[in-house]
């Protein structure tokens, strides 16, 4: 039990006690459980592949309970369109929709950028109370400035 992996988790999980942050605290207690009982090898590369679309899917139910419990309907969405503010809001949706897809495609073609955005997320969130969507916009914005510097040169 005292493989660099699990002294990597140990730390991320002191560090997310340390910066009372839940969601990296029941993550990392998550991944040790599923290691010490020897899972890991079955389940990492099924939650990897998979965990993003479950990530996504409980984000987008959350989002739309309030149109289910009948907080938001048709009504507030017509309303919402005459706010300069919604407008914002719709075009900041579809930017990071769009920045999200191009973090998928440099994420396929290029894994070893994993590393480092998982690390900046570590940080973030442990750090800056920040939430773990980095990963997936952070590559879509890593996409985006590499692109960037590929036509500049």
């Amino acid at each position: 039990m005292f493989s660099s992996s699990y002294l990597f988790l140990y730390l991320l999980l002191v560090i997310a006690f340390i910066a009372k942050n839940n969601s990296l605290l029941i993550a990392v207690a998550c991944l040790i459980v599923l290691k010490g009982i020897g899972l890991d090898a079955k389940a990492f590369s099924y939650i990897q592949s998979k965990g993003i679309n479950w990530g996504v899917t409980v984000i987008t139910i959350a989002v739309l309970v309030p149109i289910a419990t009948g907080d938001i309907g048709f009504k507030d969405l017509s309303a919402a369109f005459k706010s300069p503010f919604a407008w914002i809001a719709l075009i900041s949706g579809i930017l990071v929709a769009l920045l999200a897809k191009g973090g998928i495609v440099l994420l396929a073609e290029d894994p070893q950028i994993t590393t480092a955005l998982v690390l900046g997320t570590i940080f973030a969130v442990s750090i800056f109370n920040g939430v773990a969507v980095g990963p997936l916009i952070g590559a879509g914005i890593a996409y985006i400035a590499i692109k960037a510097m590929e036509w500049i040169r």
